[in-house]
Parts: C-alpha cells; structure tokens; sequence
C-alpha cells in the first residue's frame, strides 16, 4: 500500500491527510508511475479550497510530477517499464504511485534530474505559452511580470531575456527582488515599498508595457492596465491573491483600447502535439542553459499542510516540490 494526501472536503490546509492510498493497476492505455517528486502550484490551492471546483470528493490533490514508469497497460507504445517521465495536467500527483493516461507523459532526458522536472513541468511550460504564444516576445518588447520571485516568475525572467525582451518584474521584499534580478530582470519593483504603476512609467520613460503577465489578481487590478501601452495585453493567468471582482469590459477602452485575455496551461495543451512541442521547448531552453530551474523548498510529502501554509503565506521562492 502506498501513501497519498486526500482531501475528504474543501478548506484550509489542514483538510490534507497523509493516508494510504492504492492507486489501482494500470488500464487500457495508461501507466502507473513511481514518483519521485510533485511540483505544488497555487492550482494545488485552488482545488483545495473549492475555488476550483474537483468533480469528485474525496480526492488525491495535486496537478503535477515526474517519476519512473513502474508498469505499462495494454496497448501503451510511448513508453516502456524504467523510463523517465514528467506530467502536468494530470489529476492526484501528491502520491507515491499515480495511475495516469500515458499521452499525459513526456519522457525526460537524462540530463534532466527528475526532482527538477517535476519542479519545470507546469511552471516551465506556463512560461512557454504565455513567453512564446500568448503574447510572442522578442527583443522589441516591454513586459511587466508579476510574483517575479516565484516559480513560474523565475523561469519567465530568464525566458524572457533570452528571447531579447525587456524585462519589469514585482516582487515583495528585497531578498525577492534581488532574486528576481539574478533571475534575468532588468528592473524588479518592490511593491510593498512602491507603487508599481509610477514605478513602470518612470522606469519606461513613460512609454509602458507591450503586455503585463499577472498571476496575482486582486491586488493588482486594475494597476496592471495603467501600466500599458495603447492596444497592450493584460494575461490575467492566476489570483493569488484572491479572485477579480466581474469587470465591466469599458475599462479596457477607457485605459487604451487595450486587450485581455484569461488563459490557462490546459488551454494551451489541448493535444499531444501541443504537449510535446512545449515541453520540448522548456527542455531544450534548459539545456541549453539560458533557463535554470531553482528548487526553493523541498518537503517530504507528508508535509503538504505545511507546504501549503508557507505557499500561501508568500514565504515561498522559486520552485517547491514534494519529495517522495
């Protein structure tokens, strides 16, 4: 038998159980995976709370992970027993063992430790889509990225200065922001110090953003928009800090024709091709060394309560991961 953190109803954190768990054989089509690590991502909170609703209670949290293919059901021809693979998107991560449809699976170079890949996979991939395909950055660009010091900040400030653009990001303490400056930004503005609208406009010459990336929600709005350019792009892709008011879409002509979008990963991901393609490109950036991944917290997973309180409480940086 193996273990697993289920979550019987919504709430706090200490609604995370550490109970065996059996994950069941593999079907038609899928793997059972040893895990090695599980990323923890603010979704993890989402689904915890109930903001997100599960279409089942109980359930074993988690989004993502990376670890050894232990057993191949019938008919699955992407994978053997003994390789090493990662996933994103795939529901009950916080476990030793996962039972998982194998076309959610990539396999993983060697050069790649696993523990980093289940740390890259959905931050890494989110930096992809949003860097590369929601808003095509290049070396014309100005964004502004907020939660610089986070995971998915990290990994963007390095992507982003590597495809040439310039690079404004927010952060809140100074350990944050320097980090963040060592992390491929050019300018990062403590938010708690300074308001980050004047701050963006000084720092621009009054010229502004091309697109803002916001994960942070609440606090942020509407900040964000009077940080662009005329026609800019808000990504509104995240609310850490807690979920927008409905808008009334006119703000968007009052700020500057601007536009807006609400995307997710999954949005992005809607087919293998669509899978392999980004994770090939996070994995290549990787080796390549222009983007290195930084585990900021480990924990054992029966620390997840734990993992989740520091999460929330904005005690984070970089990456954390379960470790199993």
């Amino acid at each position: 038998m193996s273990k697993a953190i289920i979550v019987k109803k919504t709430g706090g954190p200490e609604v995370l159980s550490f109970e065996d768990y059996d994950p069941g054989k593999p079907g038609k089509g899928e793997i059972l995976v040893e895990q090695k690590a599980a990323g923890i991502n603010f979704i993890d909170v989402y689904f915890r709370t109930g903001l997100y609703p599960s279409d089942k209670l109980p359930f074993v949290l988690g989004k993502e992970g990376a670890g050894i293919v232990a057993e191949v059901g019938e008919g699955v021809t992407l994978f053997k027993t003994g390789d090493r693979v990662a996933y994103n998107g795939v529901s009950g991560t916080y476990a030793e063992r996962i039972v998982m449809a194998a076309d959610k699976a990539v396999l993983v170079p060697e050069t790649i430790e696993l523990e980093t890949a289940a740390a890259a996979m959905l931050k890494g991939m989110t930096a992809e889509y949003l860097l590369r395909r929601t808003y095509p950055v290049d070396s014309d660009t100005v964004l502004l990225f907020h939660a610089a010091a986070g995971g998915v900040g990290l990994i963007a400030g390095q992507w982003a200065k590597h495809l040439g653009a310039t690079v404004i990001g927010t952060a809140g303490s100074k350990e944050k922001c320097d980090l963040a400056l060592k992390n491929g930004y050019d300018h990062v503005i403590n938010y708690r110090e300074q308001d980050f609208v004047k701050e963006v406009e000084r720092i621009t010459g009054g010229r502004k953003c091309d697109v803002v990336y916001d994960s942070v929600g609440k606090d942020t709005f509407p900040g964000s928009l009077d940080c662009l350019r005329a026609r800019g792009l808000w990504a509104s892709f995240g609310q850490s800090s807690g979920k927008l008011e409905p808008i009334d879409l006119g703000i968007l002509n009052q700020k500057g024709s601007l536009y807006a979008t609400r995307p997710s990963l999954f949005g992005y991901l809607t087919n293998r091709a669509e899978l392999e393609a980004s994770a090939k490109a996070l994995f290549d950036v990787m080796a390549s060394g222009a983007v290195k991944i930084t585990i900021g917290q480990r924990y054992k997973l029966s620390e997840a309560e734990k993992a989740h309180r520091d999460l929330e409480s904005r005690k984070t940086t970089a990456a954390s991961i379960l470790t199993i």
